[in-house]
């Protein structure tokens, strides 16, 4: 009798444990469905149209003046691909700079000198197929390089890439959001000399003083997109709307 109750309470304790774990790994927020710009009502749409309807679409007003565009929507021209073992075949198609699912990286990075510190970059990203992250931002900070993972760890994890050696699922940036294939979501980053803050649409995802942290990038692949260069995991993307504008001090000091 003594053992059946020890076998009872050990099951009873394990579904107890699985359910804490499926709770902290759980999307702590979902968009609200009034800011969706494509999203598709149909379920099974293949990745042509999907496509074709995310070129449709209108893209968001970027907020703040001297924007200044580094991708035209015609050609790859100031990109290259990012020779990852693996990439799918990337493509620029009415406006859309295109990134197949790779095995597991498909990427682009940068060819011209990017800033180091004190600007902002904006884009808008689209999961298109796959589950994992379809924007991880390479990008300088000063004399170091950072990552800003949108998606990621089985689609809905945010956050940088490394923060004193801890990757975007182990340091305070931590987030889980949910979100939707075939809609757009604008990413905006901005890099000041001691701060980084990162948006997804109008909600900040990450709001970090830098003084005295080590920065750098998630040991693997992830290095061939420095300087500046765009990637997705295992993941079919695409990118519209690249650019860079100059600032110098955070966006948050003007909220205080």
């Amino acid at each position: 009798m003594n053992r059946n109750l020890l076998v009872l309470g050990g099951a009873v304790a394990l579904l107890m444990f699985a359910g804490c774990a499926a709770d902290r790994l759980k999307p702590s927020e979902v968009y609200p469905a009034a800011n969706v710009r494509n999203a598709p009502p149909e379920m099974n749409l293949n990745e042509i149209q999907i496509l074709e309807r995310a070129a449709a679409q209108p893209v968001a007003t970027v907020v703040g003046q001297g924007w200044r565009s580094v991708f035209d929507g015609h050609s790859l021209e100031g990109w290259r691909i990012t020779e990852f073992g693996g990439h799918g075949r990337v493509v620029v198609q009415k406006g859309l700079l295109v990134l197949p699912a790779g095995t597991p990286f498909t990427g682009v990075s940068f060819t011209n000198d990017p800033p180091k510190v004190n600007y902002e970059l904006s884009l808008e990203a689209m999961r298109v197929s796959g589950s994992d992250f379809f924007c991880g931002l390479t990008f300088p900070v000063q004399d170091s390089f950072c990552s800003l993972i949108v998606g990621g760890w089985g689609g809905t994890l945010v956050g940088l890439s490394n923060l004193d050696g801890a990757d975007a699922s182990e340091n305070e940036t931590t987030q889980f959001v949910s979100f939707e294939s075939g809609r757009w979501y604008r990413i905006r980053l901005r890099v000041t000399e001691h701060k980084i803050e990162a948006w997804v649409e109008q909600k900040k995802v990450v709001n970090v003083t830098t003084t005295g942290r080590k920065l750098s990038l998630r040991f693997g692949d992830i290095e061939l997109s420095k300087p500046l260069g765009i990637a997705a995991w295992d993941t079919g993307a695409a990118l519209r709307e690249i650019q860079i504008r100059t600032v110098n001090a955070p966006e948050s000091a003007a909220e205080q």
